[in-house]
This record gives structure tokens, sequence and C-alpha cells, in this order.
């Protein structure tokens, strides 16, 4: 009997996440982000299934927006210089951005929280080495990082999760390190303690759960920032590599067009725009309705 009631009254994880999107109604800067953010997440997934131009398929170059297709179609948004579809390229992009800029902040907090959590419990000799490295790679400028990674490595989207993982891992490293020196000393870590369990189970049952709201906020900011990261090498043509499309690289090939073609760049821009802004929008909310609790 008792453990049915423990069993009811412990939430699930889709009644943890329903929860969750129920609060962010508590702030409309947050709705709003939440919005720009699903826009394009739902773009990403049904973008196999929407009836589109082929992405790479060359048309007819340098149509304008709302432009008859040969096929009796319309280009919605119009074609770039090599004749393929501008919104369907968008809509794709979308996919691949989503895709590496969530991969690439997931693996740089998997190893930030692991050297933080490390660091700020273990102390000693372990927090010293930790933030020594932490210090060396945060005293690089970040693009510098990451263009000195990718350079060596070569272009790709496994070398961008790389990259951003150096160059992200360090910052979020000192978040969680000074989380975790907060709350090492509470009464539940002692009592953890006090019953023999294990440091690892201290640090990744005990203490990172506790920490997870400053983190929340942190990862929509940090996804905003890698999202600007993967562009902006797409731009420097060391993104991912073409011929599939990449907002960056997408913006980089239509400068040169100037305004003949200025819808070829503008359009990308405002998607990378809004993509960033419901990042940072959604940070703002969830901080906003932390400060409220």
């Amino acid at each position: 009997m008792d453990t049915t009631n423990e069993t009811i009254q412990r939430p699930s994880a889709l009644g943890k996440i329903l929860r969750g999107m129920g609060l962010l109604r508590e702030s409309p800067i947050a709705m709003l982000g939440a919005a720009l953010v699903m826009f394009w997440v739902v773009m990403a997934i049904i973008a196999p299934i929407l009836p589109l131009h082929s992405p790479l398929d060359p048309i007819m170059p340098f149509q304008k927006i709302g432009a008859a297709a040969p096929d009796g179609s319309t280009f919605w948004l119009g074609t770039d210089h090599k004749g393929r579809d501008i919104l369907s390229r968008v809509i794709w992009g979308s996919q691949r951005v989503l895709i590496w800029a969530t991969l690439s902040t997931v693996v740089a907090y998997i190893v930030g929280m692991v050297m933080g959590s490390m660091a700020g419990y273990l102390g000693g000799w372990w927090d010293e080495a930790i933030s020594f490295v932490a210090n060396v790679l945060l005293s690089f400028p970040v693009m510098i990082l990451y263009i000195l990674i990718i350079s060596y490595l070569g272009a790709s989207g496994v070398n961008i999760v790389i990259a951003v993982t150096f160059a992200s891992g360090p910052g979020i490293m000192r978040i969680v390190r000074g989380l975790v020196l907060d709350l090492k000393n509470r009464d539940y870590i002692s009592a953890a303690q006090t019953r023999g369990e294990p440091a690892w189970r201290i640090m990744f049952i005990e203490l990172l759960p506790n920490a997870r709201g400053p983190l929340i906020v942190d990862s929509c900011l940090r996804l905003g920032y890698t999202v600007v990261a993967i562009a902006t090498l797409g731009f420097l043509g060391l993104g991912l590599p073409p011929p599939d499309p990449d907002w960056g690289l997408m913006i980089k090939e239509a400068v040169p067009l100037g305004s003949f073609a200025g819808h070829a760049m503008v359009i990308p821009a405002l998607a990378l725009s809004s993509l960033i802004l419901g990042f940072n929008f959604l940070a703002d909310g969830v901080r906003e309705i932390s400060l409220k609790d």
C-alpha cells in the first residue's frame, strides 16, 4: 500500500515536462521564445513531408519572391544565384542547425558538468588541475578557438561538436563548480555521506539535480550562442560542408550579389535571428519564472 502511494505521488517524466510547459505561461517572454523555437523545431521535423522543391536542385536562378516555377508551383521566397529554392533551403537548413547545435551543446554540458562536479565536490588537486585547464581554454577568444580547431581538424559536423565542447565546456564547468561548492555543505549531502554513498552518486544524483535551475537558463542561452557559432563558421567557410543547406553559408553566398538578390541574404539572416531570439527569450523567461518561485 505504501509503495502504491509513493508511486502515485512521484511525478513521471512526462508529468514533469507538462508541468514545465505550464510554468512557461507565467512569462509572456518565455511563451514567445518557446513559440519561436518550436516553430523551427516543427519545420525541421516535417521538412521531409512538406511539398517543397529539392534544396539542392538548380531550377531558375535569381527568381524574385513569389515567382512562378516551371512546374506551375511558386517560389514563395525566390531562388538564389544557382536557381535553388530559398524556402526549401531555409527549412532544410533549420534541420541541420538544430541537430548540430543541440548535439554540440549536450556534449559540452556532459563534459562541463562532469568536470565542474569533480572540481567542486572533490576539491584539492582535482579542483586545481581542472580549473587550470579550464582557465587556459577560457583565455582564448571563443571564435579564435573555433577557427583553430576547425582549421586543424577540418570542416564537419563532428568537428563542430568537438570545437563547441572545447569552447563551451570550461564555462559550463565554472558554473557547475560554483553551484556544487554552494550545495555540497547542505544537510542532505551530509546525510548521503553518512549513509556511505559513493562520491559519483552524490555528485550526479544528489548535487546536479538540485542545481538544474541555473543550468536550464544557461543551456538556453548557450544553444543560441552555438547557433551563432555554427552560422559564423558557415559564413567563414568552416562550417557544415556544402552542398546541403546551411544558413551561414547561404548568407555568405548571397553577399557578393548585393541588392541584385538581396532576399537571398536577408531571408536566412532573419531565420537565424528568429531562432537565436527564441532561445534568448526562453532563457529570460525561465529566469523570470525562477525568481518568482
